[in-house]
């Protein structure tokens, strides 16, 4: 069963891995391999979204023998938003919200309009406020991520 603006696979793992990579001091460089095993993404899956975030400027790659991905910025200056549309591209509820000319023609007399309006810009409010360094897990505590998520939503 498909659920409607359910967030996708993607999104879910590249957050993920910001969060595993906020939680090892910001800097460090962490092994690709570790990213997938401790937050439990497909290696194939994660390399196409590393490489995604990479070419988004919010994630470095690092080569050779010691290599792996580190922030590209400080954690506190990442948002949840910064990394959806990195990944997807602008987020957008529905096709009248967009600003390009295919958009809705009914824009101007839609009675809905203005709700998807409102849906949409508490819903970027909320994911431009959370930041990766409000999110970042204790070492070792991979777990309680969904906590920490829910935390930083309701902070």
């Amino acid at each position: 069963m498909q659920h409607v603006l359910q967030i996708s696979r993607k999104i879910d793992y590249g957050l993920r891995a910001m969060i595993f990579l906020a939680s090892t001091a910001g800097t460090n460089v962490v092994p690709f391999r570790e990213i997938a095993k401790a937050m439990h993404i497909p290696e194939d899956f994660l390399a196409k979204i590393l490489k995604t975030l990479v070419d988004g400027a919010l994630v470095r790659s690092v080569r050779g023998a010691h290599g792996g991905y580190a922030l590209a910025k400080p954690s506190s200056e990442i948002s949840f938003l910064d990394i959806i549309e990195a990944i997807e591209g602008p987020v957008q509820l529905n096709v009248c919200l967009s600003e390009a000319k295919d958009g809705c023609g009914y824009t101007q007399s839609c009675t809905m309009h203005g709700i998807w309006q409102q849906g949409q810009e508490r819903m970027l409010e909320v994911y431009r406020a959370s930041k990766l360094d409000k999110l970042a897990m204790p070492q070792g505590h991979q777990g309680l991520m969904s906590l920490r998520v829910s935390e930083a939503v309701n902070a």
